[in-house]
């Protein structure tokens, strides 16, 4: 029997994806794949290293990505299962209106990260030749990224990042080796940090990555795109800990060495570091980090364009095709490329992770619930006319953990290790009291 909710295109995150349009394992797999090169990867596992010590900082990336490995596989489990996105599983949520503000929350995080990825290829660029200025790099990165999320996950996205993915890998291997020959081998990467780091300096790293669970969003919108024969490839593998090994641990012990070996002025920051690897590796530098931000920008770009979608049709029931909301998307990117607001989005960046852990612990509370199928069936009733329009229970476990973890983060440094945690517990402590009892409609898959 067909599903009422079946969609019209597969892109769309407003339906659900059938069977006939989902990807096979290497497709889904190297499109996914293009989200684990990015400059900001490489930078924050220096950032841990400088701040609380290599060792801590490896301890901390190991925990990360087990972390990051069972929550995703979870999360990807489910995608798959229902072929929901973000903005139609928070319907179940937070109601047909209420979901909207996880689609406009995951929206501006895809794009504010669109901005600093494609900022540091035309900062690069302008870098290495100053006769193209910065306005006109950021706007040539703007115009091929735009047209790279034309087609679909399976047709294009995978084809594309799949060609790129051993550059990058070979890239990583070239920067090691050229720093090695230029500047001799130093122990220093090892011994990087304060020379007393404290004995729970792992913690803090495991925390700091807890700012970054809009992955766990990014995950739920590729995975849908997964053919249920293959989850188990896809919760293993796909979207498990072997990916975290490459996009964490290996990018920031690549970043500590390469930091601990070369020489460097100025402040850590992707920018730096990029003009770090230009100066070590010439042209070649500045292709390594082209392919870098140009991977990681189809999945920025892909989900800003997918989740704006979303947020218009159910808010303003304003119905466009992904093309012109890409065009859209890649209009907001530029003039934000052109306007110094980085300090403030970086700010907007801590607020939006503190309702991204929310959502996640909620998210993770309903799908782990051992009366989940009962309650809403194996596949949950989406369709705005038969859903509140806001559902109290998953609303007001997300904004009020959402504010507490607000109000903490203020507070000074002795929360800031644990803001996030405090925030996550809240959250599924609530929504699990708040949780509808009661079966509700089912659709007939």
């Amino acid at each position: 029997m067909k599903n009422s909710n079946e969609h019209e295109t597969s892109d769309a995150s407003t339906q659900i994806v059938s069977e006939q349009d989902r990807a096979n394992k290497g497709s889904l797999t190297m499109a996914w794949w293009g989200v684990c090169s990015a400059m900001f990867y490489i930078v924050v596992g220096v950032a841990m290293a400088k701040s609380y010590g290599t060792v801590n900082a490896i301890i901390g990336l190991v925990i990360t990505v087990l972390a990051y490995g069972i929550i995703n596989g979870i999360i990807s489990k489910y995608a798959i299962e229902t072929g929901l996105s973000v903005g139609l599983f928070s319907r179940v949520l937070f109601g047909s209106k209420g979901a909207a503000l996880a689609t406009l929350i995951f929206f501006a995080t895809a794009t504010y990260y669109a901005i600093f990825e494609g900022s540091v290829i035309a900062v690069t660029l302008n870098h290495m030749y100053p006769s193209v200025s910065y306005t006109v790099a950021a706007l040539v990165v703007v115009l091929y990224s735009v047209p790279l999320i034309f087609g679909s996950v399976q047709t294009w996205l995978d084809k594309f990042n799949g060609v790129l993915l051993p550059f990058y890998i070979l890239g990583l291997i070239v920067a090691v080796i050229l720093a090695t020959n230029t500047y001799g081998y130093s122990d220093a990467w090892l011994r990087m940090g304060p020379e007393n780091p404290s004995p729970t300096g792992w913690w803090n790293v495991s925390v700091y990555y807890m700012g970054i669970w809009v992955l766990m969003m990014f995950t739920f919108d590729f995975a849908r795109f997964g053919k249920k024969e293959d989850v188990k490839y896809h919760v293993l593998f796909n979207f498990g800990v072997p990916f975290y090994l490459l996009a964490f641990l290996l990018s920031g012990l690549v970043g500590i060495y390469l930091v601990g070996t070369m020489p460097h002025s100025g402040d850590l920051s992707e920018v730096s570091v990029a003009f770090d690897l230009v100066k070590l590796m010439g042209v070649a530098g500045l292709v390594f980090v082209w392919i870098t931000q140009t991977r990681i920008n189809t999945a920025n770009y892909f989900l800003a364009t997918t989740n704006l979608q979303s947020f218009f049709k159910d808010v303003f029931n304003i119905h466009l095709g992904k093309i012109a909301w890409a065009v859209v998307v890649g209009i907001i990117v530029y003039l934000l490329m052109l306007v110094d607001v980085f300090a403030y989005i970086l700010q907007a960046l801590a607020y939006q992770g503190i309702f991204v852990v929310a959502w996640v612990a909620i998210a993770l509370t309903h799908i782990l619930h051992p009366r989940r199928k009962e309650i809403f069936g194996d596949i949950p009733e989406i369709r705005a006319e038969m859903l509140p329009k806001f559902d109290k229970s998953g609303l007001i476990a997300w904004l009020s953990a959402s504010i507490l973890g607000c109000v903490l983060m203020n507070l000074g440094d002795q929360f800031v290790n644990w803001y996030a945690t405090v925030t996550f517990v809240v959250a599924a402590s609530m929504y699990l009291m708040l949780m509808p009892r009661k079966k509700q409609i089912l659709v007939t898959p």
